[in-house]
């Protein structure tokens, strides 16, 4: 007896203000790491209309970078805004306004840390599949790839009059656990 369902992914793309955010941070992170390998680091970012807000708590043994860091960190928000491309009314890396929260880490969080090993701690999962080469199922894999080339496209010139935040849909058809067909396929931008 064939089994069927059919399994739908969604993916946003680099200028959706989740992804963006998750750039913001992640370029923070690899920011400190680069002045120190045993950085700590929470950071956290909120983006709204032409504002982006950046907090959390860090902590370098060099005080000195670490106050380098606070002092250049606003570059690191533009330059991941520009990345992207938002350079539009109602968003733009050259105007849009910095809230900066990035203060030096608690002592009592630090002393855990060290004492311990202990942290925030967060929890994912996640499977890999052979459905595609690059091990992901097919829906997530196809999402991804549809909003990767429109970013391609967009940056070159080729695709016109779209803004960096899109979100794309796939929908395949299963059969005994395999991806047989694309159901239906979405895209907004």
């Amino acid at each position: 007896m064939n089994k069927t369902y059919e399994f739908t992914s969604e993916s946003v793309s680099e200028g959706h203000p989740d992804k963006l955010c998750d750039r913001i941070s992640d370029a923070v992170l690899d920011s400190l790491l680069t002045h120190e390998s045993t950085a700590r680091v929470g950071c956290e970012t909120f983006a709204t209309t032409n504002r982006v807000i950046i907090g959390g708590e860090i902590a370098l043994k060099d005080i000195v970078k670490q106050r380098d860091f606070m002092d250049s960190s606003d570059q690191i928000v533009r330059d991941c805004i520009k990345g992207i491309g938002y350079e539009q009314e109602g968003f733009d890396w050259k105007t849009v306004q910095i809230e900066n929260l990035i203060h030096q880490q608690s002592p009592n969080i630090a002393i855990g840390v060290e004492k311990n090993g202990a942290g925030d701690q967060g929890i994912m999962f996640g499977y890999a599949c052979n459905e595609t080469e690059v091990l992901m199922p097919a829906p997530i894999h196809y999402s991804h790839k549809i909003l990767r080339l429109m970013a391609e496209d967009r940056k070159s010139g080729k695709l016109k009059n779209i803004e960096p935040d899109s979100k794309s849909q796939v929908t395949f058809e299963y059969i005994d656990g395999k991806p047989t067909k694309v159901r239906s396929v979405v895209i907004s931008s």
